[in-house]
C-alpha cells in the first residue's frame, strides 16, 4: 500500500509539473523576454528619435517632453505584450486605461488646450526667447516658452505669464521677427508755412541720419489738408533694435529743427467770430 501510495505521489507531482510549472515557467521566461527585448527596442527608438530632433534643431524642452510621452506609450505596449504572455486578460485593462484617460482628458481640457498650443508653438517658433512681441492682449519680451505657459517681459519690466492658447488662438505680431522696419511718424505745419521748404528740411533730417537706411528708400511727402495743418508723412527705414531711438530723436530734432527755421507746428483750435446785432 505504501509502495502503491509512493507511485501515486510521484505521479501526481510529475502530473503538476507538466501541467502547471513547466507552462508556467516558460510563460514567465517568455515574458521576461518580451520585456527585455521591448526595453531594448524602446531604446534604440529613443535614440534613433533623439538623434533625429538634433538634427532638426527643435527646442530642447519640446523634445524631452516628447521623449517622455513616447517612451511611456511604448513601454505600456510592452508591459502590456508581457501580461497577455502571462496570460492575463489585458482586454479590460486597456478599456480601464481608455476611460481613465478619457475621464482625464475631460477634466483637463483648458491644460490640454495649453499644451496642444505649446506643442505649436515650440514646432512652428513663430517667436523664440528675445523676441518683442504683441499677442493675447499684451505686448512684451519673450523670456521662457513652456508646454504649457509663455513668460513675457513688458517694457517697464513686469512679468506676465500668458497661457499658450491664448497666445496661439489669436494674432501674433512678432516686432523682432525682421532685421528691419519702418518708422511711421506724421509731421503738421501751418497753412501759412513753406511747405516746399519744409519737405526739404525733413529730407535733410532723414539723409543726416546715419541709423536711416538709403534701401528700402525713405518716404517724405504731403498725405494730408487736415483741419489745423498740412500734414506729412515721414517713413524712413532702420534696423530694428535702432526703431525707438530713431522715432524719440526724429520726432525732437523737428520740434527743434522747425523752431529754428520759423516753421510752425500748429495745434487743434478753433476761431470763434462774434457778430453785432444792430437791432440791440
Amino acid at each position: 500500500m505504501e509502495e502503491n501510495l509512493s507511485l501515486f505521489s510521484s505521479s501526481d507531482v510529475e502530473r503538476y509539473i507538466n501541467d502547471y510549472a513547466i507552462p508556467w515557467g516558460i510563460n514567465i521566461a517568455m515574458a521576461i523576454v518580451i520585456y527585455v527585448i521591448g526595453r531594448i527596442v524602446v531604446g534604440f527608438i529613443l535614440s534613433l528619435f533623439r538623434r533625429l530632433m538634433a538634427k532638426s534643431k527643435y527646442d530642447a524642452m519640446l523634445v524631452d517632453f516628447l521623449e517622455a510621452i513616447i517612451s511611456a506609450i511604448l513601454m505600456l505596449f510592452v508591459i502590456v505584450a508581457s501580461l497577455n504572455q502571462l496570460g492575463v486578460d489585458t482586454t479590460s485593462l486597456v478599456a480601464i486605461l481608455g476611460a481613465a484617460g478619457l475621464a482625464i482628458g475631460l477634466s483637463l481640457q483648458d491644460s490640454l488646450k495649453n499644451f496642444a498650443a505649446g506643442v505649436m508653438l515650440l514646432v512652428f517658433k513663430p517667436f523664440k526667447s528675445g523676441d518683442f512681441v504683441e499677442a493675447a492682449g499684451t505686448a512684451g519680451t519673450i523670456n521662457k516658452i513652456g508646454i504649457f505657459t509663455t513668460t513675457m517681459a513688458t517694457p517697464d519690466n513686469k512679468e506676465i505669464i500668458v497661457p499658450n492658447g491664448g497666445i496661439y488662438s489669436n494674432n501674433i505680431t512678432n516686432y523682432s521677427a525682421k532685421e528691419t522696419r519702418r518708422v511711421d511718424m506724421v509731421v503738421g505745419i501751418g497753412y501759412d508755412a513753406d511747405l516746399r521748404k519744409a519737405k526739404e528740411i525733413l529730407n535733410e533730417m532723414v539723409r543726416a541720419d546715419e541709423r536711416i537706411l538709403s534701401e528700402p528708400a525713405p518716404t517724405v511727402a504731403v498725405s494730408e489738408l487736415a483741419d489745423s495743418s498740412v500734414n506729412f508723412v515721414v517713413r524712413p527705414w532702420c534696423k530694428a533694435s535702432d526703431f525707438w531711438g530713431v522715432k524719440f530723436d526724429f520726432t525732437e530734432q523737428v520740434k527743434l529743427r522747425f523752431d529754428q527755421e520759423g516753421i510752425s507746428i500748429p495745434f487743434p483750435q478753433m476761431d470763434v467770430h462774434l457778430h453785432k446785432n444792430d437791432s440791440e
